[in-house]
């Protein structure tokens, strides 16, 4: 039988830093915020970005630091570059620079000017 009173032996951590109607003079919480805030406190839901829960062990191992952005990453991935098309992209615009100097030398020449290298 599970004793209902036995207390976890880990630490939840909650980032509701970006969760907020923004305001004049203060952020304000909406009943959305406060309730993703309580389920997740509640359930003890672990969330990307968002909430964590954390051993003792680990806490222990940072000093008991217990800054909330030493446990939950808040770093957004960056897009993933297809390289093909950004190659052909700059071989787009290379040939483009090409035609306008030429275009551009063409104009030099007739005005005795030196051109473009």
């Amino acid at each position: 039988m599970l004793k209902k009173c036995k207390k976890p032996d880990d630490v939840l951590f909650i980032n509701a830093a970006e969760h907020f109607d923004k305001g004049k003079r203060q952020n304000q919480l909406s009943k959305e915020h406060i309730s993703k805030i309580i389920d997740t406190y509640r359930e003890r839901k672990e969330e990307s970005r968002y909430s964590r829960r954390v051993d003792m062990a680990e806490i222990e191992k940072n000093d008991f630091n217990l800054n909330i952005s030493r446990y939950i990453s808040t770093a957004v991935a960056e897009a993933e570059i297809d390289l093909k098309e950004t190659h052909q992209a700059l071989v787009d615009v290379e040939k483009d620079l090409q035609a306008a100097r030429k275009k551009h030398n063409a104009f030099l020449k007739e005005l005795g000017l030196p051109l473009l290298p």
